[in-house]
């Protein structure tokens, strides 16, 4: 699929496009096959197997999702999401797989072009978003079939690749993969513009329409430039009546704020890792590698260390039976490579060898301080403070989304204004059924940046955001 198109912005066009979506990821990608016409509807003869919604559906036979009141049908529903909507789409998806069954959709798409909306997805990579930056080797947490998009069921494409699930789960290059193709077979390319870098979402006065009359509703200003394939940077400034923001929240990792934490051995990703293999700069005979953090990113690059058995010293601040440590949280029989490293950091002593050579676990430990001489001082739970040498350190304790194209960093959009926009403690503040900002009109948020953190929930936020969108499109005067 060519993701480059001549004027794909709309070039001189005094017409405000009715919707931009930043951000080409799974929640953009679903955005876009929703708003493309292609609309959901319950199949007839069909039985969902909760009562109180299969109910509730049946009170509207032909009538499509986009056109029902999501409110009603979500009322009542429990799961693993806090969104209503999103447990709505996912009952709808996958009617019993929460206890273990594989009973089909009880949707079928039709693809009605009339209903379609006028959109553009910019993002800064190919679609699938960051999942083009995660190494391609790398499990996925949830298992496979949740990663799919409507009607193209994960299985069904492994199967026509002739790839197969890894204990019920898929590689991350696959999975990116999958999301690119899946824009490809949906005849959705053409509303995707890759290498895309947005600068500024501005909003202001509604638009005069040609009668001097005001049209209701913000107009918003999206500012920034293409990658253009000769790797020239093109600026571009559109209007759109509604911004849909779908990036995500790994932009930015996390930082410690500590002394010497700019120095040029200490990096935030795993391919830092990757490339020092590589380069030769770590390996089973260089000091070991510092890695920070105890969730499931650190794992990977545990895993990977171990892979080529350079030696390493894993720090994180919780306990080793804190129930929030993520290992407590996982099944052993789905995630044995992650039980492996639990088993790992569970040793705790670094004085007496344990059954890991060449692997340390300080549990409750805080990195404090860096030196130029690739010494890091770590700080027990007593305060004493410990010194290892060290060939690299890698901190891996999370990211935060950046929306620093936004004014005030879209901080005042947070459920919390005075504290940092975080996706899992401190989301943008949306409706539930609409997903619209509920301080500015016409903003959306859909997937981390709402609260939704997993591929399976993302979906439901585009559906809220389509109906939402179709719902004003309805209303708009002819």
């Amino acid at each position: 699929m060519s993701s480059w198109r001549k004027d794909p912005l709309g070039g001189g066009s005094s017409e405000p496009f009715t919707v931009v979506i930043i951000g080409n990821g799974p929640s953009g990608i679903c955005l876009s096959y929703l708003l493309s016409g292609y609309t959901p509807y319950v199949k007839p003869d069909t039985e969902h197997p909760h009562p109180l919604l299969q109910r509730k559906l049946a009170e509207a036979p032909g009538v499509s999702l986009l056109d029902q009141d999501l409110d009603y049908l979500s009322e009542g529903l429990e799961g693993r999401s806090q969104s209503p909507v999103a447990l709505l789409f996912d009952a709808l998806l996958r009617p019993d797989t929460d206890f273990g069954g594989n009973m089909e959709s009880v949707l079928t798409w039709k693809h009605q072009k009339e209903r379609a909306i006028p959109h553009v997805v910019l993002g800064r990579n190919l679609p699938g978003g960051a999942w083009h930056s995660i190494e391609g080797s790398m499990v996925t947490l949830s298992q496979g079939q949740w990663m799919g998009l409507p009607d193209l069921p994960v299985k069904e494409w492994m199967r026509r690749r002739r790839r197969g699930l890894r204990n019920s789960r898929a590689t991350a290059g696959d999975i990116a993969h999958y999301y690119r193709d899946y824009v490809t077979k949906k005849g959705l390319g053409h509303n995707f513009v890759s290498g895309a870098v947005v600068t500024a979402v501005e909003w202001g006065m509604p638009e005069s329409s040609g009668s001097g009359v005001r049209e209701p509703g913000p107009l918003f200003q999206v500012s920034g430039f293409l990658t253009t394939e000769d790797r020239s940077q093109q600026p571009f400034s559109l209007c759109a009546r509604n911004v849909v923001l779908a990036t995500g929240s790994s932009d930015s990792p996390a930082r410690l704020g500590i002394p010497g934490e700019a120095l040029p051995f200490v990096h935030y990703e795993l391919s830092a890792l990757e490339a020092a293999t590589r380069a030769g700069t770590v390996s089973p005979a260089s000091d070991p590698v510092l890695i920070v953090g105890a969730g499931l990113s650190a794992a990977d690059a545990v895993l990977y260390a171990r892979h080529y058995n350079i030696p390493v010293i894993h720090a994180f601040r919780r306990a080793v039976d804190d129930p929030g440590l993520v290992f407590n949280q996982l099944p052993k029989m789905l995630y044995p490579e992650y039980h492996k490293v639990y088993q790992m950091l569970r040793e705790r002593s670094v004085l007496s060898p344990g059954p890991y050579e060449g692997y340390r676990s300080l549990p409750e430990h805080r990195l404090v301080l860096l030196k130029e001489d690739c010494q890091a001082v770590l700080q027990d739970p007593g305060g004493l403070q410990k010194v290892f040498g060290v060939a690299l350190v890698l901190v891996l304790i999370g990211s935060h989304p950046d929306l620093s194209f936004l004014p005030a960093g879209g901080a005042n959009l947070a459920m919390d204004p005075d504290q940092p926009l975080s996706a899992k403690r401190n989301p943008i503040d949306v409706d539930p059924f609409t997903y619209q900002s509920t301080h500015q009109e016409g903003l959306y948020a859909v997937g981390p940046l709402a609260g939704d953190n997993f591929v399976r929930f993302v979906q439901g936020g585009a559906l809220a955001v389509a109906n939402s969108l179709l719902r004003k499109e309805a209303r708009k005067p002819p």
